[in-house]
């Protein structure tokens, strides 16, 4: 069955995969988080934001976080700035008549980090792990910080929220990472480093009377001081043993939050570009959460080329093209040509990528499926999230 939407056109859906019912997604209240993941620039901010304003319009109570860089999400939403704090959401249509709400905010990472710090250690403690130049450099900066951060503020916000009644539903916009799924092998990453060898010889005069480990660090930090610099290895020292003190908090919040993403409650949408390398990224990420046991709603395909108006095929409109150039009866033949020829080229894009969807779904087979046609232009404003959140919501049946 072919639909129409005023800014689009027709969209086609040839995947033999389920329709992916978003709104039954939205509107049910056991689902509590929404978590889009996927490889970078396939939308996933977008789809966010249309998700979390949709949602709130059909009466939930929301807050979006994104870590998207670009802070096109706080442009959109019409606030001049996002951070670690949600702010409220303006121009909403018929919310408050069903009890809804928008919040929005952007993950400060390296305040969500002191802010950690601040609640496991006491004053004093934690003012020494937040002065030390190497706590500055690892949560600013170190490989894996912001998708411990971000699991760590979803964590809060869930907190919270139950805490507070303030959210029922959350929706998080995974860090642009070069595999999304990243922030789900963060803690496990962070404690590696904090676990390693060196960091542990580190440690080993504030953990007991061993002469033999004391000897080895005198021998290994006197080396590095005439490398580094007294100082350094004092820092570096420093920063370790205070850190150690409050770790256990860090990894104790970091499993409760993974069992919170592997909960009924919380529902994964990978998405995806209608591309061979996007869709596969897509498998991979569909198999990952598989093995984590994460729950899957569904694939959502941005961007998809909506098919060109008439019922000409790619090869009928390309002989008539042909004809036309051979014959040039008239002095708009060329120019008709040319028309046909665009045609068969959108045709057969539309045929390119229903042809991956299918493959796809072939591999996938119990993976719901929404796509999203292309917008002639970017969004950057509710209006343009809502037309985004419609065309998730309107898929063939």
């Amino acid at each position: 069955m072919t639909r129409t939407h005023p800014r689009v056109g027709p969209l086609v859906a040839r995947t033999a995969a389920a329709p992916l019912d978003v709104d039954a997604l939205l509107d049910d209240p056991g689902t509590g988080i929404i978590v889009c993941c996927g490889s970078g620039g396939v939308g996933k901010t977008t789809t966010s934001a249309a998700l979390a304003l949709r949602a709130a319009e059909r009466g939930r109570k929301v807050v979006v976080l994104t870590i998207d860089p670009a802070r096109r999400l706080a442009q959109s939403m019409g606030i001049e700035a996002l951070d670690n704090t949600p702010r409220p959401v303006a121009g909403l249509v018929g919310a408050a008549d069903h009890g809804g709400s928008l919040d929005a905010m952007m993950l400060d990472m390296k305040r969500t980090f002191d802010e950690v710090v601040e609640a496991q250690a006491s004053p004093e403690k934690a003012r020494q792990i937040l002065e030390n130049p190497f706590y500055v450099a690892l949560s600013s900066s170190f490989a894996g910080t912001q998708e411990y951060m971000a699991m760590e503020k979803l964590g809060q916000l869930q907190r919270d929220a139950q805490a507070a009644g303030t959210y029922d539903l959350i929706v998080v916009d995974t860090p642009p990472s070069r595999s999304a799924l990243d922030f789900l092998d963060a803690p496990e990453r962070l404690s590696s480093f904090l676990d390693g060898r060196f960091v542990r010889l580190l440690l080993a005069p504030a953990r007991g009377p061993a002469r033999i480990m004391t000897a080895g660090l005198g021998l290994v930090t006197g080396a590095l001081s005439k490398i580094l610099g007294g100082q350094f290895i004092t820092d570096l020292q420093t920063f370790v043993a205070a850190l150690d003190t409050v770790f256990g908090g860090f990894r104790a919040r970091a499993q409760q939050t993974y069992a919170l993403l592997q909960a009924p409650g919380t529902a994964f949408l990978v998405v995806a570009a209608p591309e061979a390398d996007a869709l596969r990224e897509a498998a991979y990420f569909v198999e990952r959460l598989a093995e984590d046991r994460m729950p899957l709603a569904g694939l959502v395909v941005n961007r998809a080329s909506p098919p060109p108006q008439g019922e000409l095929s790619a090869d009928e409109a390309m002989a008539a093209a042909t004809r036309l150039r051979r014959d040039g009866a008239s002095a708009t033949a060329p120019l008709t040509a040319g028309l046909l020829r665009l045609h068969a080229d959108r045709q057969r894009m539309v045929e390119r990528e229903a042809a991956l969807r299918e493959r796809f779904a072939a591999a996938h087979p119990s993976v719901a499926t929404a796509v999203v046609p292309a917008l002639a232009g970017d969004v950057h404003d509710l209006a343009g999230l809502r037309v985004v959140g419609e065309l998730l919501a309107d898929q063939p049946s």
